[in-house]
């Protein structure tokens, strides 16, 4: 597999930098952050109350935080993971000949 890919010569790879430290501390920033929206969940079902209109929109105003918390360390994550892809090695493709210029071509839609 590493015959396809050639890497370009006297390319200086980038040091790693603060996505490798974010990237690291997601899993306990995504537990630490579910459980801390979820305490109105968890206090609503196993103290025995009953479950009246209000405490439902509560669940419900949790329940929608805990999915946009969820949606940003995802994308946390993704742009954590597209950094260091781009910091990582450069590598040339298969060489691809250019077509010759056609002089003519070029007067013809410069006039239109």
């Amino acid at each position: 597999m590493t015959k396809l890919f050639k890497k370009l010569p006297g390319f200086i790879q980038s040091p790693s930098g603060f996505e490798w430290v974010l990237f690291k501390r997601l899993p306990i920033l995504f537990l630490m952050g579910t459980l801390l929206a979820s305490t109105p969940i968890i206090y609503a079902y196993f103290f025995n109350q009953p479950i009246d209109l209000e405490k439902q929109k509560t669940i419900y105003m949790a329940l929608g935080l805990i999915f946009s918390y969820w949606f940003f360390v995802g994308a946390t994550a993704i742009g954590c993971v597209l950094v260091i892809i781009m910091k990582g090695p450069a590598y040339v493709a298969d060489p691809y000949p250019l077509p010759k210029e056609d002089p003519e071509l070029e007067k013809s839609s410069i006039n239109s």
